[in-house]
């Protein structure tokens, strides 16, 4: 079995590829792998279990490491979590009493004594220069033996793993589930996506690649093996040319082209001339990457083929040598000089995609009822050649523009970083807007298929439909941006976990206290090691080897309304430069006792990949009910440089959650309320008996015993909800 593809499935799945290999005597390994995967809050399911008994020993051993490996690294169980106050939770000091501890131990060693001394004369003293301060002063092995053992409860986490079917045809599934993605994906799930298409580039493909940056990536191992390219328009060359250099193929960060062998060249070049020959308004294209191109031009040399006159005209408009008025340039000009919004209708007409996101800001500039129905009667008329991610995406900015005054207008880029400000647009007039909510309700209940017997899990209901590749991360019960989820449990606990590459890294993590107005109520973190209900595991400032914080927090004592963890980088590198980092969070009961990091207690865990210096992965509110709910984020800001602190972006923190909080998102709920009327019939399941047909299972986690011919839907493979 290739491991690589096999953890790869089962992160992606939760099924474990079918093992083969000879039959024999397997129980006995097979119930101690179940075992070891309970410690880590995993088990394998009924039908898993009963295929690795039939198998011999050695072959269950054998996938005894994959899975246990795999399960591991989803949980963030593969490292090890030490903390600085070894007996953390309890006998966390307070901060200053601490510090001062720290001080005194620099002033009894003769190497720290007198320049530490200096330092208090002055007045201002870095802590960073204590040598008792920001480094673990006890191994692992020495804080677990501290530790009680964790007591196991009913409310533990336990994630079943389930019988896949053989590794070739679990990959093919999941490259063509990823290749055919309606919706972006993420970073992480691109990086899988190129290692799944290098396997499956000579199998069978999907019928349809509707994300460009999907296309890249099939397209750069397609040119691998001689295939011939998917391509339609110049930018589908200029995110290929990305892609062979290991750059960004969403065009948001610029690419350091390579030199490319002259194979790859000519592949490039044939490829623009032909779509050049095939539509010439496709040059209306390059203004909007011009500098891009001009550096691709430098390793292309257009000029040794003049065979290809469409390739070089490509970069003769690159260059400002050749005119190409681009559509949006046309539309520009009807709006913004001669307020021509019919004219403008009738130029965006022929992409429908962005008469789509135009919509707004037409009836905004409509001055006669004429005019507002000629908008509204067009987006009719191209609805259903639009693609279902945007026709959710206006329905959803629709629902949000209904003109109530104060509202902020919140903006999360493709990187995941975000702003607020306030909404100053005038109100899209309701009777069109409540025309087009009609129209786009009723087209994308036209494209949602007939679910047979829907079987809904009440708890996803909330759950966020993922419009965009940065509306979630990769990691474990990780949901999208929007979504809310319950919290239940008694003590919640925090965690980030860091591994630095080329120099010292400090990362910070902190938990903001706010109240129901978004005011600071107060706050947890290096600098407040306890606060009422909660404690911080101290503070590490450099990790060669990795290290890991915590913040624990006692619910029920918690003052105010909101909870908002988040990391800061202090010093270093940042999220994408470190070895690793991930952020999560454990629920658990106070009785349970255990070690700082129960791999079984762990709710989600995530990447932590963005382009900021602040991570904000999600918040936790308590309702007028007094439980507590999950606000997912998966945000970035861009902080300063170095010293980034809890202290000082309490302000941009509090405007930025109001703004998410605020924030109406199409959920699971709203497509099963469309859906509602075509399905035969519609179960809210209890947590109890299955039907014994198959359904449509949709929910935060699989059930074992479903129908095997059911088809199952669960944060993994969310976006499949959304019509193409």
């Amino acid at each position: 079995m290739g491991h690589g593809l096999a953890s790869l499935i089962i992160r992606h799945t939760h099924r474990l590829p079918c093992p083969t290999g000879p039959t024999g005597d397997g129980d006995v390994v097979a119930r101690q792998l179940d075992a070891a995967l309970m410690s880590v809050g995993f088990k394998l399911s009924t039908d898993l279990l009963a295929h690795l008994s039939g198998l011999s020993a050695a072959t269950v051993v054998e996938t005894a490491v994959l899975a246990l490996d795999a399960a591991r690294a989803m949980v963030g169980d593969h490292v090890q979590h030490n903390v600085y106050f070894r007996d953390f939770p309890t006998q966390v000091p307070d901060t200053f009493d601490f510090w001062q501890e720290c001080i005194a131990a620099a002033l009894a060693d003769d190497a720290t004594r007198d320049a530490t001394a200096t330092q208090l004369r002055s007045g201002v003293l870095d802590l960073l220069t204590l040598p008792t301060y920001g480094n673990y002063r006890h191994t692992y092995a020495e804080m677990l033996a501290v530790h009680d053992e964790l007591i196991a409860a009913a409310g533990d986490r336990m994630t079943v793993l389930h019988l896949g079917g053989v590794l070739d045809d679990e990959v093919t599934a999941a490259y063509l589930a990823l290749a055919g993605s309606t919706t972006p994906l993420g970073d992480e799930h691109l990086a899988d996506l190129r290692t799944l298409a290098a396997a499956r580039v000579d199998g069978p493909q999907p019928e349809e690649i509707p994300i460009r940056e999907n296309r890249a990536v099939v397209n750069a191992a397609r040119l691998g093996v001689g295939a011939d390219l998917l391509l339609d328009t110049v930018t589908d060359v200029l995110r290929l040319a990305c892609a062979l250099s290991d750059g960004d193929v969403t065009l948001q960060e610029p690419t350091r082209f390579r030199a490319l062998p002259r194979p790859v060249r000519r592949a490039l070049l044939a490829g623009l001339d032909g779509v050049v020959a095939a539509a010439p308004g496709k040059l209306a294209d390059v203004p909007a990457h011009r500098e891009r191109w001009k550096r691709l031009g430098e390793r292309l040399h257009p000029h040794e083929y003049p065979r290809w006159p469409g390739a070089a005209a490509v970069f003769a408009v690159a260059r400002g040598e050749r005119e190409a008025r681009s559509l949006d340039g046309r539309v520009e000009e009807l709006l913004g000089r001669r307020k021509d919004v019919t004219g403008a209708v009738e130029q965006l007409s022929t992409a429908p995609g962005k008469l789509f996101r135009a919509l707004d800001r037409l009836l905004r500039t409509a001055r006669t009822q004429e005019e507002r129905d000629a908008v509204v009667a067009a987006a009719e008329r191209v609805a259903p050649q639009v693609s279902g991610r945007v026709v959710l995406s206006v329905r959803e900015h629709l629902h949000n523009r209904s003109g109530k005054r104060g509202k902020r207008r919140v903006f999360v880029n493709r990187l995941g970083r975000a702003w607020v400000t306030a909404d100053t647009r005038r109100p899209v007039p309701p009777p069109e807007r409540k025309r087009l909510t009609a129209i786009l309700d009723a087209e994308v209940r036209r494209r949602l298929p007939d679910p047979g017997h829907l079987l809904i899990d009440p708890d996803v209901l909330d759950v966020a439909l993922p419009l965009s590749g940065r509306a979630t991360t990769s990691g474990l019960g990780v949901l999208p941006r929007g979504s809310v989820s319950p919290v239940d449990g008694e003590l919640l606990r925090f965690f980030v976990y860091w591994k630095q590459t080329f120099q010292p890294t400090d990362y910070d993590l902190s938990a903001l206290l706010l109240n129901g107005r978004y005011a600071t109520v107060s706050w947890l973190s290096y600098t407040a090691l306890r606060n009422v209900g909660g404690e911080h595991s101290g503070d590490i400032t450099d990790a060669p080897n990795g290290a890991s914080e915590f913040i624990n927090l006692r619910l029920g004592s918690v003052r105010g309304t909101f909870i908002v963890p988040q990391v800061n980088i202090y010093a270093g590198e940042c999220f994408e430069e470190v070895a690793e980092s991930f952020f999560g969070f454990m629920l658990r009961d106070a009785a349970q006792q255990g070690r700082p990091f129960e791999p079984r207690t762990v709710r989600m865990k995530s990447e932590l990949r963005g382009p900021g210096r602040v991570a904000l992965p999600l918040a936790f509110q308590r309702g007028n009910d007094g439980r507590w709910r999950a606000h997912w984020l998966h945000l970035y800001l861009k902080g300063t440089p170095t010293s980034n602190q809890v202290e000082g972006n309490r302000v941009s923190v509090a405007t930025l959650l109001r703004g998410m909080i605020e924030r109406e998102y199409l959920t699971v709920g709203y497509l099963a309320d469309l859906v509602a009327d075509r399905a035969p019939s519609m179960t809210l399941w209890d947590g109890g008996a299955l039907p014994d047909g198959p359904v449509t299972f949709i929910g935060l986690d699989r059930p074992e015993g479903l129908h095997p011919d059911s088809r199952v839907i669960t944060p993994g493979n969310l976006r499949d909800l959304v019509p193409a």
